[in-house]
Order: structure tokens, then C-alpha cells, then sequence
């Protein structure tokens, strides 16, 4: 399936301002990023509001058909959860504009489009002199996970031992 994401430059640019406000929490950061992806593909800024969290801390962000998107801030993102890091909400970003964009087969194309998006960011991480470990963070490693789709439990094996056939014992005639 062809995807079209923005070129790598304009692909680390929205990536710096998603990380700058989850650090700072500077709104202008963030407006910056979501206007440059929006104009990339010449459509409406969603609309988007904030909150403590959703679904009872179960989801990060959630889109709707009229274009709304409810998002998890990053303060109370920090806050009690098990994937709480900074690559993780910028990963949901991605996938909850993902769901804004397409909206066929929105699950696939939105864990697909938060994979290509993220893909050549690695090599800004070295330039700036983090180490390239540091770089590849959980939230790398859960995309290439989620990629992989739910996690299957392995068919049990068609290989059947054979059992050891026991010749029946022969009636001996017994010797006196």
C-alpha cells in the first residue's frame, strides 16, 4: 500500500515540536506541529481538546468521525502509566492523526503511518551526540511490536511421537 508521509526534513521538524511540548508544555509547539502535518496534506485542523485522561487511563487519544480529537496532556501522561515516556505520547500523536487522516481500514493505516513517520529519526539522535541506544527507545521497540499485530499463541505441534509398541508377551511353555 503506498503511503505518502512528508519528506524526512519536515518529518523531524513535526517531531522536535511534539517533543518540545511534551517537555515544556508550550501550546505553540504543538499547534506548529499539527498545522505543518495538516498542510502537508491540505486538510482543516481537528479539533482538538484536552484531558486528565480516557477510558479510564486505558487509551491516550481518541478520534472522532466529525474530526474531534481527545488527547491525553502531557502532565497527567507522565502520571501513572506503565508507557509513560515522551516517544510513546508522540507515537499516539501520530496514530491519532493518522485516524484523522484515514479513515478505511483506520487501525492498520494508523499503526502504519506512526511507523513511517517515526522511520529516519534515528540518524538526527546521532548527529546531536546521544548514543544510538538511547535513541532507540521503548516506544521504537512497542511499534515494531504493535506492528506485528496482537500476539499469537503458537500452534501446538502437528509432530506426534510415535509409542512404543509392546510385542504382546508369547505363551511359552514352561520347562519343569
Amino acid at each position: 500500500m503506498k503511503m505518502i508521509v512528508p519528506p524526512i526534513v519536515q518529518r523531524r521538524e513535526i517531531d522536535r515540536k511534539l517533543v518540545d511540548f511534551f517537555r515544556s508544555h508550550r501550546t505553540a509547539s504543538f499547534t506548529r506541529a499539527v498545522s505543518a502535518l495538516c498542510r502537508f496534506y491540505g486538510v482543516k485542523r481537528p479539533r482538538i481538546r484536552w484531558f486528565e485522561y480516557l477510558d479510564w487511563g486505558k487509551s491516550g487519544g481518541q478520534t472522532f468521525d466529525d474530526g474531534r480529537i481527545h488527547l491525553v496532556h502531557p502532565e497527567n501522561w507522565k502520571r501513572g502509566r506503565v508507557y509513560n515516556s515522551e516517544r510513546m505520547w508522540v507515537q499516539m500523536i501520530y496514530h491519532e492523526m493518522a485516524h484523522f487522516l484515514y479513515w478505511t481500514d483506520a487501525e492498520r493505516k494508523a499503526d502504519l503511518f506512526s511507523r513511517r513517520m517515526v522511520t529516519g529519526l534515528r540518524t538526527a539522535a546521532r548527529r546531536n551526540g546521544r548514543s544510538a541506544r538511547r535513541a532507540l527507545t521503548h516506544a521504537h521497540r512497542f511499534s515494531r511490536r504493535l506492528s506485528a499485530g496482537p500476539r499469537r499463541v503458537a500452534a501446538p505441534s502437528r509432530v506426534r511421537l510415535r509409542r512404543r509398541v509392546v510385542a504382546p508377551r508369547r505363551a511359552t511353555k514352561s520347562r519343569r
